[in-house]
């Protein structure tokens, strides 16, 4: 039986909204690694990076990973960049199944410009070439998840049930 479900993918693509969902569903216990740091450091995410920098922050980030992984019966959604350090990808590996959720890059533009804690979308005046600049660079790492899901045109809770479909496929996998 796999322990968690693990949520990845760039901002915007619903990791925290259909997690929730998700958890819920499945009497799960849900946690958002970005909330987590946000609390422990008494800021927020944007203000983080802004002030102490992307390192830092990224260092905040595998701790975080490290002890939430070591929980059972979780979804966890992880930061946008979590899955490109290697230690992150291999605690996440252990805990569970990875699931990266996907947008086309003017959805995503669509869902995160009502907020200012998008630290790496902040004062940007071309916002679309860097979403996409960076789905790119990240692309091979979000390639290593073992299941994608594209959110563009589904629901939170249809997105939901793919993942709840995914979960009951490979907890019946692993019981045989």
């Amino acid at each position: 039986m796999k322990k968690n479900i693990i949520l990845t993918g760039f901002m915007g693509t619903g990791k925290t909204l259909i997690g929730n969902i998700v958890a819920d569903k499945l009497n799960m216990e849900f946690i958002d690694t970005d909330k987590v740091i946000e609390e422990r450091e008494k800021d927020r995410i944007a203000r983080i990076f802004q002030v102490k920098g992307e390192e830092y922050f990224r260092k905040l980030e595998e701790k975080v990973i490290n002890e939430i992984c070591k929980k059972e019966n979780c979804v966890i959604a992880t930061g946008g960049g979590a899955i490109i350090r290697e230690k992150n990808y291999n605690n996440m590996k252990k805990s569970g199944i990875i699931i990266c959720l996907e947008a086309e890059p003017s959805i995503i533009l669509l869902r995160t410009s009502t907020t200012e804690d998008r630290p790496l979308l902040l004062k940007n005046k071309d916002a679309i070439s860097t979403i996409r600049y960076l789905i790119n660079s990240r692309k091979k790492y979000y390639d290593k998840a073992d299941y994608k899901i594209d959110t563009t045109s589904l629901s939170p809770e249809q997105a939901g049930e793919k993942i709840i479909e995914i979960w009951k496929k490979e907890n019946e996998k692993n019981r045989n």
